[in-house]
C-alpha cells in the first residue's frame, strides 16, 4: 500500500473521529437527561430513525443533532430544480457554474438548518421529564438564539468535514458521515437486543431469525451491486494499431443499480422530515398523520418503496448520459456491433440503462422495505429496516472500490516512472 493511499485513509479516519467527537458536544442550556428520556420512549418511531442516522447525536441534543440531512434536503431541491429548469441544469455541467450551483446548495442548507433548529427549540419548550423537569434550563428566547447558532455551526462543520473527506480522503464524504453514524449505533443495538433476550421479551430463535434476515439482505446487496451489463465495443483497425501498447476497454459497463445509495438517503430524508415535525403534537389529526408516517407503519414503508423507486429512476437519468458516451465512442473510432454510431448508439444505451434501472429500482425498493416486513412478522419489538443495512453495505463497497482504484493508479504511476 502506497504512502499516499495510507495518508488518505488516515485523513478519512481522522475526520470521522472528529465527527464522532462533535456528537458529544451538547447545545448549551439543555437538560440532556430529559431529552434522552424522551427519545428512549420514542425509539420505534421517526425520532428513533432520525437518532439512528445521526449516530445517537439527537438524543444528546448535540450541535450536530440535525446531522447532514439539511444539506441532503437542499441537494434534493436543487437536483429537482436542475432537472426542471434547463438554465440551472446547464450551470451544473459547467466548471464555473458548478461552483455557483454548490454555493446555492450551501445557502439553502443554511436556511433549512435555521428553520429546523428553531422548530426543535420551540418543541423542546413543552418537553418535561417524569419528575416535572423542563428540557430547557435557560430563558426561552436566549435558548432559541443559542441553539440556532449552535446547530447551524454543527451542520456547517459536517458539510466541511464531508467535503474534506471527498477531496483529501477516500470515498464520498457525505455518505461516509451517514455510514459512521449508523455503524456507531450498532454496539448499543446489540446491547439492547441482549437485554431483551435476558428479560424474556425476545427468544433466542428470533435473534437467529434477525441474523438470517441481515445476512440475506447483505448478500443480496453485494450480489446486485457487483452486477453489471457489459455492452461490447469494437474499434477500427487504425485505432487498435495506434493504441497497441495501451489497454483499450472493449466494453461499456452499465451497473444494475446506476443510482447507488442516493435514492435510499433521499427517500429517508423526505419521509423523516414531516414525521419528525409532527412528533409530539397534541392535535388529534396531526397525531394520526404522525402515526401513519411512523417507520413502524405500513404507510411509511409503502411511501419509502415508492420514493426509492422514483429517485432511482430520477438519479440514474442524471448520472448516466448515453449521448456523451455515444459521442466519445464516435470520436475514438469505437462502435457497438450491430448498432450504428451516433444517435442509434445513444438510443440503444438508453434502452439498456432503462431496463437495468427498472430492476435496480425494484431491488432498492425491496431492500428498503422487505426486511422490515419480515422482522415485523416475526414479532420483533423494535424497528429494523433495510435502509440502514443498504447504506452501510453500499458505502463499504464503494469505499473499497475507490481504495482499489487508488492502488491501481499508484501502480500505473510507478511503472510509468521506471519506463515500463
Amino acid at each position: 500500500m502506497s504512502k499516499d493511499l495510507i495518508n488518505k485513509i488516515l485523513i478519512t479516519l481522522g475526520f470521522i473521529f472528529l465527527y464522532r467527537l462533535l456528537a458529544y458536544v451538547p447545545v448549551p442550556g439543555v437538560n440532556i437527561d430529559v431529552v434522552k428520556e424522551f427519545f428512549d420512549s420514542n425509539a420505534n418511531n421517526a425520532l428513533g430513525l432520525v437518532n439512528m442516522f445521526s449516530g445517537n447525536a439527537v438524543e444528546r441534543l448535540s450541535i450536530i443533532s440535525l446531522g447532514i440531512m439539511p444539506y441532503i434536503t437542499a441537494s434534493i431541491i436543487m437536483e429537482l430544480l436542475a432537472a426542471t429548469f434547463p438554465a440551472l441544469g446547464k450551470m451544473k455541467k459547467e466548471r464555473d457554474g458548478m461552483q455557483k450551483y454548490m454555493q446555492i446548495i450551501r445557502y439553502t442548507t443554511i436556511v433549512i438548518t435555521l428553520i429546523q433548529s428553531i422548530g426543535v427549540s420551540v418543541g423542546l419548550n413543552s418537553l418535561t421529564g417524569q419528575n416535572g423537569q423542563g428540557a430547557i434550563s435557560i430563558d426561552m428566547n436566549t435558548f432559541i438564539a443559542v441553539s440556532a447558532i449552535s446547530m447551524l455551526t454543527g451542520t456547517m462543520l459536517l458539510m466541511w468535514i464531508g467535503e474534506q473527506i471527498t477531496q483529501r480522503g477516500i470515498g464520498n464524504g457525505i455518505s461516509l458521515i451517514i455510514f459512521a453514524g449508523i455503524v456507531s449505533a450498532i454496539p448499543s443495538a446489540i446491547g439492547g437486543t441482549i437485554d431483551l433476550v435476558n428479560n424474556g421479551q425476545m427468544n433466542f430463535l428470533t435473534v437467529i431469525g434477525i441474523l438470517v434476515v441481515i445476512l440475506a439482505t447483505v448478500g443480496a446487496i453485494i450480489y446486485v451491486e457487483l452486477g453489471e451489463r457489459r455492452v461490447p465495443v469494437s474499434y477500427s483497425r487504425k485505432v487498435m494499431m495506434q493504441n497497441q501498447n495501451k489497454r483499450v476497454m472493449n466494453y461499456i459497463p452499465i451497473k444494475v443499480n446506476l443510482s447507488g445509495v442516493i435514492p435510499a438517503i433521499f427517500a429517508s430524508a423526505i419521509l423523516m422530515f414531516p414525521a419528525t415535525v409532527l412528533q409530539g403534537s397534541q392535535n388529534e389529526y396531526l397525531v394520526a398523520i404522525a402515526d401513519y408516517l411512523s417507520p413502524s407503519s405500513y404507510t411509511f414503508n409503502l411511501f419509502m418503496f415508492l420514493f426509492v423507486v422514483f429517485f432511482a429512476f430520477f438519479y440514474a437519468s442524471i448520472t448516466f448520459n448515453a449521448k456523451d458516451i455515444s459521442d466519445n465512442l464516435k470520436r475514438q473510432g469505437g462502435f457497438i456491433p450491430g448498432v450504428r454510431p451516433g444517435e442509434h448508439t445513444s438510443e440503444f444505451l438508453n434502452d439498456v440503462a432503462s431496463k437495468l434501472t427498472f430492476w435496480g429500482a425494484i431491488y432498492l425498493g425491496a431492500v428498503s422495505t422487505v426486511p422490515w416486513l419480515i422482522v415485523k412478522a416475526m414479532g420483533v419489538p423494535f424497528y429494523f429496516g433495510g435502509v440502514a443495512v443498504l447504506i452501510v453495505v453500499q458505502v463499504a463497497i464503494d469505499t473499497m472500490r475507490k481504495i482499489e482504484a487508488q492502488q491501481y493508479t499508484n501502480k500505473y504511476q510507478t511503472l510509468s516512472a521506471v519506463g515500463l
